[in-house]
């Protein structure tokens, strides 16, 4: 039997438990751009600032001072008059949108 250092079993182990917990690709906030004109200017402006009454004006930093993981439940879930994207947008889509919104300010 092959015997791998203590250390080096370790640093395995933990390099098997993140590729295999599906982290996300990073953020892309340009394509985010692309998705945000399709699906959210309508609502929060095409620049960020609120057109629809109660939408955060994303240009004043309003409703993105949370992790991008609370916002990306936010927006497949819905809230107030916006509509839930899941099934519209995947994951990764969403967090491209984030990554995005968190441009405007």
């Amino acid at each position: 039997m092959l015997k791998i250092p203590r250390l080096k079993s370790k640093l395995l182990a933990l390099l098997v438990l993140i590729s295999a917990s599906g982290l996300s690709h990073a953020a892309d906030p340009n394509k985010g751009a692309d998705l945000y004109a399709l699906h959210c200017a309508t609502c929060h402006g095409v620049a960020g600032i609120s057109v629809m009454l109660g939408a955060p004006n994303f240009a004043k930093n309003e409703g993105l001072m949370k992790p991008d993981e609370d916002l990306l439940v936010s927006i497949k879930n819905g809230k107030a008059a916006m509509p839930s994207y899941r099934g519209i947008l995947n994951d990764q889509e969403i967090l491209n949108v984030i990554a995005y919104l968190r441009t405007l300010n």
